[in-house]
């Protein structure tokens, strides 16, 4: 099995170049259904999400050129939803994003079907608030044998004022795709603020839609009979700078982490700082050096501009490794901590309690085999090994691959010492008190 090899201790120094941003991706691949005609998308992340989507589109009957490795052009003006081959489904259900196609489906067609979502297990994915969303806009929602399908009553979404219940980056994409395309306005209040929410409503208004307010707590929406075609350069990626942020934090080190918005990375930047960590901020990078102790810190996930979710695992790989006692609080998942017991195999010493964890740093982490139990949380484990003495293997890596392109190519350009390998799977270690 291809897994990660790391050998810990190594200082990362260099500068790192940031990819387009994978959630602002998976959301704006879905939406270039909507136009007719030839989008161009530049700054694309080469991960295994786009790559799945693409092919989803692809199986739809859209025309995809990679012009570069960054830079594609999708022609959905032929796409269809009629007689679909199975093996699409097989792949909506690798991501989670395979949601945002009901959307596109129901604003090009007035009609859709899906899986319901796959991609990474941390907790139950409700899809209330969607099916609220596009209820409103005049869809008759069902779920029915893992698929979700919907039609427009009338054969076309009509605008509306929907007013979401928790504030959901998941929804809020849903009917902001949805309703660029539909008759009359809609106003969608209590939305998400991410930065990736912003960057979907710039491209669909690339694309001829009229989208206001992205940003704010209220997004207005002017529905347009159809989109033309465009080009559109995505954004830097808010978690993949983070990750890197963390991974000096962790192994030492002073790295530029370049091609990033640093306002996006403002809560993340804040509580690197009250752990010891300088950083510097420039024009489109930032400066991250540790060279003393790290120091212990709380830190509580909230949405846009609070601490995200996604870089909860990375953090508290980096907290235990810092003085003290740490308390870390998610506030969006139920079940973000699987990474925890991945850490205490390396000699971390946490322990969960709900949805908060209670991490004493140690003088040292211990290299071991773990895997990523999900895409952050794997991302967790490689900042420990990075940190650790000894040698750590991760396993599950495709969940890795899934949201950050070329890691390993990355960090060893940066120091590290780390290779990713095929070899068979370990027996597990007998203790030779048993054994004998």
């Amino acid at each position: 099995m291809e897994r990660y090899v790391i050998r810990g201790g190594n200082p990362l120094r260099g500068t790192v170049e940031i990819s387009g941003a994978k959630n602002a991706a998976v959301a704006i691949i879905p939406a270039a259904i909507l136009v007719r005609g030839v989008c161009r998308l530049e700054n694309l992340p080469q991960i295994s999400d786009t790559d799945t989507l693409l092919r989803v589109l692809t199986y739809m009957g859209a025309v995809v050129r990679t012009l570069n490795p960054s830079t594609v052009e999708i022609d959905c003006t032929n796409v269809h939803i009629d007689s679909l081959p199975e093996d699409i489904w097989a792949l909506t259900r690798r991501i989670r994003a395979s949601y945002y196609l009901i959307g596109a489906m129901l604003g090009r067609f007035g009609a859709a079907c899906s899986t319901m979502p796959g991609g990474c297990n941390f907790g139950v994915r409700p899809i209330d608030q969607h099916i609220k969303g596009l209820t409103a806009l005049g869809a008759d929602v069902r779920v029915e044998g893992g698929f979700i399908q919907a039609r427009a009553k009338s054969g076309r979404l009509k605008g509306a004022k929907i007013y979401l219940d928790k504030v959901s980056v998941g929804a809020t994409v849903q009917v902001m795709i949805a309703a660029a395309t539909a008759e009359g306005n809609t106003v969608i209040e209590n939305v998400a603020r991410e930065p990736h929410i912003v960057d979907l409503a710039n491209f669909l208004n690339s694309m001829g839609a009229d989208v206001r307010g992205a940003g704010t707590d209220v997004i207005k929406i002017r529905g347009k009979a159809s989109l033309h075609g465009g080009s559109y350069a995505l954004i830097p990626d808010q978690i993949e700078a983070g990750t890197y942020m963390a991974a000096v934090a962790a192994a030492g080190g002073s790295v530029k982490i370049a091609n990033v918005i640093p306002k996006h990375l403002d809560c993340i930047s804040s509580k690197l700082r009250e752990m010891n960590v300088e950083i510097e901020e420039g024009d489109d990078f930032v400066l991250v050096s540790r060279e003393g102790d790290l120091r212990h810190t709380n830190v509580k996930t909230m949405p846009y501009p609070g601490f995200p979710t996604d870089m909860q695992p990375q953090i508290g790989a980096v907290l235990c490794c810092a003085a003290g006692l740490s308390v870390v609080t998610e506030g969006v998942w139920d079940n973000r901590y699987k990474y925890i017991e991945e850490l205490r195999k390396m000699g971390a010493q946490a322990q969960v309690d709900g949805r908060t964890a209670f991490i004493q740093g140690v003088d040292r982490l211990s290299g071991a085999t773990v895997r990523a139990c999900d895409l952050r949380a794997g991302a967790a484990v490689v900042i420990a090994g990075l940190a650790a003495e000894g040698t750590t293997r991760v396993e599950d890596i495709q969940y890795i691959e899934r949201g950050y392109q070329d890691i390993v190519g990355k960090l060893r350009a940066l120091g590290a010492d780390i290779r990713c390998v095929d070899e068979p799977a370990e027996p597990p270690v007998v203790p030779s008190w048993i054994a004998g």
